[in-house]
């Protein structure tokens, strides 16, 4: 499994613009074959930073998502929005179990 995680920080200004568009890319990308979870979460700390947590089947699932066209206007969007570069990063996960 891929793991994708990462923190995002929104311009303040922006912020409902934002979420609008991180909840229709998290709505698309739930549809797609491969895509585990996928979703953006608040900071409770911070207003103004989402966090991004993502899991998928395969490297082949994940290469896929970057094709979208949902993905094509989250990029277009996205500058506009961010206050400064996404930390994100990948992982890969051998095996997950529930606690």
């Amino acid at each position: 499994m891929i793991v994708i995680a990462g923190r995002i920080q929104i311009r303040p200004e922006r912020r409902e613009e934002a979420v609008r568009a991180a909840l229709a890319m998290a709505e698309a990308t739930r549809r797609e074959k491969g895509c585990v979870s996928y979703g953006f979460y608040g900071d409770l700390a911070d207003p103004n930073t989402l966090l991004l947590f993502e899991e998928w089947e395969s490297d082949a699932a994940l290469a896929a998502h970057f094709q979208t066209p949902h993905m094509a206007r989250f990029q277009e969007q996205a500058p506009a929005l961010l206050a400064a570069p996404p930390t994100i990063k990948r992982y890969v996960v051998e095996s997950a179990a529930a606690m």
